[in-house]
C-alpha cells in the first residue's frame, strides 16, 4: 500500500522548531517497558460474557507481540501492509497492534459494529491483506460475512478467527500458537522493517458528511505528541491503573487504552462489552484509577455505584468526551464517584483537543469543552476567515502537533491549508481565558453515545425505500447517549411507511444497527430554502417542541 499521508512532511518543519513530536514509536516504548519493568503486570484483559480474565506481564506481552508479528510475515504480510482487525476490546487487540508495529503493517482497526455495507467499502479501500474477526461476539457470526464478502476484495488473502483455536484460521493455529519468533529468521524479520515515526502506523476510518468514510492516517509521532500533553494533563504515571471499556476501535479506546499505559509503564485494564456492573469489579479489583469514556458511560457507572452501594475509592478521574456533560450528571458522578469529572472534546484525525484541567472547579467541564492541550492552537472565524473576538461562535479551526497525516486515496479532502490549520466542521466560542465550548456541528454528523452516525449515507439509502419520497435524518436529544437518530420522511403518495420497515430495509443494506433510525417523523412536505434545500434547523426544532409536549 502507497500512504500518500502528505500532510506530514508539511508538518515536520514546523515541528522540528516546536519540538512536540518525541521522535519514538511503540517498539521504542514496548523495549524500554520490558528492560525497566519486565515482570511487571502490562495488561488485563476482561470478557463480560463469561468472565474470562487474561493477564500479561510486558516480558510476555512483547514476546506474544513478536510471535505474532513473525506469524503475520510467515502469512505474506510485510511493510506497509494493512491488517484489519474487527475486535471487540481484547489482549488480541492489544497484540496485533504491537505484532504489526514491530513489521512495519498498518493496523486498521474497525469497530464491531459494522456489517457488510461499511465492511466492504473500508476492506477495499485500504486493501487490507488480513482481517482478524471474533468468530462470534454478540449474537452476530463474523467469519461467514467476512467470507462472503472475499471474492469481491482481491487485496484481501487471509480472513483469521478467533475462537477455541482448533480451526485451521484461526489465531492460535496461524499467529499465536507456533513458537514462531524462536526460528532462526526471526530476529532479523523483528528487525528488518520496523518503521520509523513518521511511518504511517494506523489507519482509522471516520464517518463524515461525504456518503462514504475517510481513512486517517496516523503516525507514531503524530499520536504520542497528543498522548505524552494528555497523561501530564491527567497527572498519569506508571503507577496507575487505566480501565478501557471505550471502544479501541475508536481513538479514544486506541490512544489513550493501548498506547498510553505503554508509554507510562502503566497496567491496563479492557471491558470488552460494556456492562456498568462489571466496571464496578474491574474498578474494585484492579485498583483502576483513571477511565475515560462517553457522557453514556459516565452516566451508567454512577447510578451503579448508587443502585448497589460499592464504593469506588480507588478511581481518581473519569474524562468524559463524545457529547456536553449535564451540569446535574456532573454533581451526581461526583457524588456517586468521588472522582474528579473532566470534559474533553476531540477527533480521531488528531485525538483529544481539549481538556479542563485537573484544578478547574467542576463548573468548567458543563460550561466548556475545555482549553487546547500544549502543541494545539484554535481559533474561531467568520464566514470571511476574520477571527472572532472572545465569546462568538463561529467556524472552529485548529492547528495541532498531532493532526493526522491525510485522508487516504482523499488529500482533497484534508480540509488543512498551508499554515496547517485543520477546518474542524464543528462551530465553536472561545471564552477570554481559552476554553472552548462546542456550540454545533456545520458538518451533517450525529453522535450517539460518542459513535458518529453518517446521515448522509444513511439518507441515500433511505431514498430507495420504496416509500420514501423525501427523507432527512435529524438529531433528537437523549439524557444517556447525548442524540438519538430521527427520521424525518415524506412518503410517496397512497405509500404507508413505519419505523420497522424502514429499519428493516436498512438491515437489508447490511447496515450496522447502531446507525438505523431510532424515531419516526411523518410530513406533508419538508421545510425547504427558496432553493430548495431541507432546512434542518425547522425539523430539529419541531422534533423538539413534540418531545416536550409528551412530557
Amino acid at each position: 500500500m502507497a500512504f500518500d499521508a502528505v500532510l506530514i512532511e508539511q508538518m515536520r518543519a514546523r515541528e522540528a522548531t516546536r519540538r512536540w513530536w518525541p521522535g519514538r514509536t511503540i517498539n521504542d516504548e514496548l523495549d524500554a517497558c520490558v528492560a525497566e519493568c519486565p515482570d511487571k503486570i502490562a495488561l488485563t484483559a476482561r470478557r463480560v460474557e463469561d468472565g474470562t480474565t487474561t493477564r500479561f506481564t510486558y516480558r510476555e506481552l512483547a514476546a506474544l507481540a513478536d510471535r505474532v508479528a513473525v506469524g503475520l510475515v510467515r502469512l505474506g504480510v510485510t511493510r506497509g501492509d494493512v491488517v484489519s482487525i474487527q475486535l471487540p476490546n481484547s489482549w488480541q487487540f492489544t497484540v496485533l497492534y504491537l505484532a504489526c508495529s514491530r513489521i512495519g503493517a498498518v493496523l486498521n482497526p474497525l469497530m464491531p459494529i459494522f456489517r457488510e455495507r461499511e465492511l466492504s467499502f473500508m476492506l477495499a479501500h485500504g486493501e487490507s491483506k488480513v482481517v482478524v474477526v471474533p468468530r462470534r461476539f454478540r449474537g452476530t457470526d463474523y467469519e461467514p460475512m467476512l467470507s462472503a464478502l472475499q471474492p469481491g476484495l482481491p487485496a484481501l488473502r487471509h480472513v483469521i478467527v478467533i475462537d477455541d483455536g482448533t480451526a485451521a484460521n484461526s489465531f492460535e493455529t496461524l499467529l499465536s500458537g507456533p513458537q514462531w519468533e524462536l526460528q532462526p529468521d526471526a530476529s532479523e524479520i523483528l528487525t528488518r522493517h520496523r518503521p520509523g515515526p513518521d511511518d504511517v502506523t494506523q489507519l482509522l476510518y471516520t464517518s463524515g458528511t461525504t456518503g462514504e468514510p475517510k481513512g486517517v492516517m496516523h503516525t507514531a509521532n503524530t499520536l504520542f505528541s497528543n498522548i505524552v500533553p494528555y497523561a501530564q494533563a491527567m497527572r498519569l504515571s506508571r503507577d496507575d491503573v487505566v480501565l478501557m471499556a471505550s471502544p479501541m476501535a475508536h481513538q479514544t479506546g486506541f490512544m489513550y487504552g493501548l498506547m498510553m499505559p505503554i508509554l507510562l509503564r502503566a497496567h491496563a485494564v479492557l471491558q470488552d462489552v460494556w456492562q456498568p456492573q462489571a466496571a464496578l469489579g474491574l474498578i474494585a479489583g484492579e485498583g483502576v484509577t483513571f477511565t475515560m469514556a462517553s457522557t453514556a458511560f459516565l452516566s451508567d457507572l454512577a447510578n451503579a455505584v448508587t443502585e448497589s452501594g460499592t464504593a469506588v475509592p480507588t478511581l481518581r478521574t473519569f474524562l468524559c468526551a463524545g457529547a456536553p456533560i449535564p451540569g446535574a450528571l456532573v454533581e451526581r458522578a461526583r457524588a456517586a464517584l468521588s472522582a474528579k469529572i473532566v470534559s474533553a472534546w476531540g477527533m480521531t484525525e488528531m485525538g483529544a483537543v481539549t481538556l479542563t484541567r485537573l484544578d478547574d472547579a467542576d463548573e468548567r467541564s458543563v460550561a466548556t469543552d475545555g482549553a487546547p492541550l500544549p502543541g494545539v492552537e484554535a481559533r474561531v472565524v467568520d464566514e470571511n476567515g476574520e477571527t472572532l473576538p472572545p465569546g462568538v461562535a463561529g467556524r472552529l479551526f485548529v492547528r495541532a502537533c498531532s493532526a493526522f497525516g491525510g485522508y487516504l486515496k482523499r488529500a482533497h479532502l484534508n480540509a488543512t491549508d498551508a499554515q496547517g490549520w485543520f477546518d474542524t466542521g464543528d462551530l465553536a466560542s472561545i471564552d477570554a481565558q481559552g476554553y472552548i465550548r462546542i456550540s454545533g456541528r456545520s458538518k451533517d454528523v450525529i453522535i450517539r453515545g460518542g459513535e458518529n452516525i453518517p446521515v448522509v449515507e444513511i439518507e441515500a439509502l433511505l431514498y430507495r425505500h420504496p416509500g420514501v419520497s423525501q427523507v432527512a435524518i435529524v438529531a433528537w436529544p437523549d439524557a444517556r447517549l447525548g442524540e438519538r437518530a430521527c427520521a424525518v420522511i415524506v412518503p410517496k403518495p397512497g405509500e404507508a411507511v413505519d419505523l420497522p420497515s424502514l429499519t428493516a430495509f436498512l438491515k437489508t443494506q447490511g447496515v450496522a444497527t447502531q446507525y438505523w433510525p431510532e424515531r419516526l417523523l411523518l410530513l406533508d412536505a419538508m421545510p425547504v430554502t427558496p432553493a430548495g434545500k431541507i432546512q434542518k434547523f425547522k425539523l430539529r426544532d419541531l422534533l423538539n417542541e413534540m418531545l416536550d409536549q409528551q412530557t
